[in-house]
């Protein structure tokens, strides 16, 4: 067994994107927010370096030191910028917050396409930074490479962040993640599962396609982002105590339940596999999530070329502009791919200077970065 040390996830070849305007549930497309504009309804407009220097604050007022405030920084603002709760929301809610008993990971077992991380309480981002590293490296060498993860008790943002970091180098990243019991199988009152996102990065010959997506109807940190904004949930994602349908986020955080994506079994079901594959087989926690703080996360990447496959990227590309060129239906503008809606937003943002952040998270943020002397 060997400790290591945190490595940032870096994408070292850009690719050009496709992008499209962020749209409606129908697909049709809604303009960006031009430079200058007003923010939105309840958002304070935010200059992107002052969203970045007070994150990095309140990151460092936590307790991280400048390399581990780094990687939290970039996974953050990755979401952020994109639209995504998986952003600062969770440096004002308890998401990083810092394991007073917490040592440096450890490489547990190991062989040419295998590694097993015990994060010792690590911060999750920096956990998951890490088994990415390592299960790309191991991928560059042998063409598959594997990595799982245990005993952390943070968040690890958006997975998007992570398989995006692999696609863009021309590999295919899947990433799932296990948390504590915030959502409750079909059929069930009481939370079993975590929200068990699934993340995958696909590189094509005209840029990554990404699909960051929960398997819960909403995300845990999206209930307390509502919570902090005084906002109702959407109908149908989660249920209270009872296993009564709410739309008050204050009636899941008492006891409640966030609901699978469709309320029902398939999403349930994916669920499940995603609480196997980032749980018992990485050594996680099975029950008693939150109490016990030891949390999963599985990542493999894989090189096209592993099965002789050379235009594997030309052909992705075919047919993902198959889908997009598809004929549509009425009342349809556009055909969005897995990522699409959020790299626009991301790109319009940048190209402003500026992002929206909710007025309350926002003044909360920085309230946060006041703790920060440094």
């Amino acid at each position: 067994m060997h400790a290591i040390a945190a490595a940032p996830v870096v994408a070292h070849r850009a690719r050009a994107r496709v992008t499209a305007d962020r749209a409606n549930r129908r697909g049709s497309l809604t303009r960006p927010r031009a430079a200058g504009a007003t923010a939105t309804k309840g958002a304070t407009s935010v200059p992107i370096d002052e969203l970045k220097t007070t994150t990095l604050k309140a990151i460092r007022g936590i307790g991280y030191d400048e390399k581990e405030a780094a990687i939290i920084l970039d996974v953050l603002m990755y979401a952020q910028l994109r639209g995504n709760n998986q952003g600062i929301i969770k440096v004002t809610t308890g998401g990083l917050a810092k394991a007073p008993d917490s040592a440096p990971m450890k490489v547990t077992h190991e062989t040419k396409l295998s590694a097993a991380i015990d994060g010792q309480k690590t911060q999750g981002m920096i956990v998951l930074a890490e088994a990415t590293r390592i299960a790309h490296e191991k991928a560059k060498e042998h063409g598959f490479g594997i990595c799982g993860t245990c005993n952390t008790s943070t968040s690890t943002g958006a997975l998007g962040y992570y398989v995006k970091s692999v696609a863009d180098e021309g590999m295919i990243a899947i990433c799932f993640a296990q948390s504590p019991e915030f959502v409750a199988p079909a059929g069930a009152s009481k939370a079993i599962f975590g929200t068990n996102p699934i993340g995958v990065g696909i590189p094509s010959a005209q840029g990554s396609l990404v699909l960051d997506m929960a398997t819960s109807a909403y995300s845990w940190f999206g209930v307390l982002e509502a919570k902090t904004a005084g906002r109702q949930l959407p109908e149908g994602a989660a249920q209270d105590k009872n296993g009564v349908m709410t739309t008050d986020p204050n009636e899941v955080v008492d006891g409640g339940a966030i609901r699978t994506f469709d309320g029902g079994y398939k999403s349930s079901n994916l669920a499940l596999i995603i609480e196997l594959l980032a749980g018992p087989l990485v050594g996680a926690a099975i029950e008693n999530k939150l109490s016990a703080k030891n949390w999963g996360n599985l990542i493999m990447v894989i090189d096209p070329k592993m099965l002789g496959q050379a235009d594997f990227e030309k052909n992705a590309a075919f047919v993902m502009n198959r889908v997009k060129n598809a004929p549509k239906q009425p009342g349809v503008d556009a055909i969005n791919l897995p990522g699409e809606r959020g790299d626009a937003l991301a790109a319009a943002n940048m190209t402003s200077g500026v992002v929206d952040v909710e007025t309350n998270l926002w003044n909360n943020l920085k309230k946060a970065a006041e703790a920060f002397s440094g």
